[in-house]
């Protein structure tokens, strides 16, 4: 069998859907990856520093996304998903939807012309950065995405919304690149296997009141926290919150996870790992800073996850046992209401900023992806495996990496993918 005559799906753009999408490709099969945004990174680009290590997120997974643009055998499709798959033969007849991004990939040069043009530039929510900055109705997701292309948000286009727009984007575009006549299309090809990299979505943390996300200033997510961190985030990676510099800093671990009021009874493996690592970059930034974080226990399993954990305390860190009830505004600053379980003490702290350390969950699109391929899923909604053989689904040929299928660090999500990278050339070559 010649591999080359071969052809896989991938869904998902995450560091999951690029690793398996790699894997098969340096063995000479032909991959189509599809990627439901408009850039592949996933939550792993988004991220400042990975535990334990604290090694730069982006220049550990950039490279790997320019990989998949540069080679010959990975056909790179955003803003698209499978809508119709069919068993065919041993393969599968799949019908995609494309979405159009009103900007022609092939004449688009991302000089940023249009971007600067438009007259809404710093005035739509940037998604990339959770809300924290601006940006224009024609806009590129963020400095290293990939394909490095504009595309037009058809809500904040006040043109594709309204029809009230003098397109000062078309006129500054030199190479004729923008084109609002583009429709949605579908694609139909047959695969010889798929596999399912969707990724996964964060709790969103407003269902718990007491916290005051969304309501209370200095109440913030971990991913929004990632963003603050981060040298490409909007404030270059100064830890700035509503134009100060907070000094008190307190985490809450475990906000969506092993409760049973939000219907997650399970752990989401990174949160107290992800929380450590905050801390850390917090201390290495502001000296003076004085931080606490709050807890149900410590689950640090991984490869150096425990001696990480050690050196956090020792750095100064204050862990207390024990998750707060409350969290209620003062005029300086937010106080927290915790019981301290070993010391059996209640405690009222006064601090600058929050940070909730919310677990995960399915993502959004993924329920309806399982009915498309007939999926089935577990009593979290995750996508069920085989107990034996972590990739494989109840559909022959259909294989499952990451997060879809429950809980994973970065370490563990590329191992997934490996593995089914390699039981899907297991399955094409027999």
């Amino acid at each position: 069998m010649n591999p080359s005559d071969k052809h896989v799906l991938v869904v998902g753009g995450g560091i999951g859907g690029i690793t398996a999408a790699l894997e098969l490709a340096s063995c000479g099969i032909h991959v189509t990856m599809l990627e439901e945004g408009p850039s592949i990174g996933g939550r792993m680009i988004q991220l400042d520093k990975t535990f334990p290590t604290l090694d730069c997120s982006s220049c550990t997974l950039t490279p790997k996304m320019v990989e998949v643009i540069l080679n010959p055998r990975i056909h790179l499709i955003t803003l698209a998903k499978p809508i119709k798959v069919q068993k065919d033969g041993v393969g599968f007849e799949v019908t995609i939807l494309k979405k159009p991004r009103y900007v022609d990939e092939k004449k688009c040069t991302a000089c940023g012309s249009c971007a600067d043009a438009c007259v809404m530039k710093g005035r739509l929510r940037d998604e990339f950065n959770l809300g924290l900055g601006k940006r224009a109705a024609i806009y590129i997701p963020f400095a290293q995405a990939a394909p490095q292309k504009y595309l037009i948000d058809k809500e904040g286009c006040l043109f594709l919304s309204r029809g009230k727009c003098k397109k000062a984007c078309m006129e500054a575009c030199e190479t004729e690149a923008i084109n609002f006549d583009a429709v949605e299309e579908t694609i139909t090809s047959v695969y010889d296997a798929i596999i399912v990299a969707s990724g996964f979505d964060l709790y969103d943390p407003s269902e718990k009141r007491e916290y005051g996300y969304g309501t209370l200033e200095g109440v913030i997510t971990g991913i929004e926290f990632e963003r603050l961190c981060s040298v490409t985030g909007p404030t270059g990676g100064d830890i700035i919150l509503n134009g100060k510099i907070p000094h008190r800093f307190y985490f809450i671990q475990c906000v969506g996870s092993r409760d049973r009021q939000t219907g997650a009874r399970f752990c989401s493996r990174v949160c107290c790992m992800y929380t450590a690592k905050h801390a850390s970059i917090v201390k290495d930034r502001i000296k003076d800073a004085e931080i606490y974080i709050s807890y149900i226990d410590v689950r640090a399993y991984g490869k150096g996850y425990e001696e990480f954990y050690k050196s956090t305390q020792e750095n100064g860190v204050f862990y207390i046992r024990g998750i707060p009830g409350e969290i209620t505004e003062t005029d300086n600053g937010l106080r927290v209401r915790v019981e301290d379980m070993l010391s059996s003490e209640m405690r009222e702290i006064e601090v600058d900023i929050v940070v909730l350390a919310t677990g995960v969950r399915l993502r959004a699109g993924t329920p309806e992806l399982c009915r498309v391929m007939s999926l089935e899923r577990d009593e979290y909604g995750f996508i069920k495996c085989d107990a034996l053989h972590p990739s494989m689904t109840n559909v022959e040929g259909i294989f499952v990496c990451g997060m879809a299928s429950g809980p994973k660090d970065v370490p563990d999500t590329v191992a997934s993918a490996g593995e089914a990278a390699a039981r899907c050339m297991e399955y094409i070559h027999q």
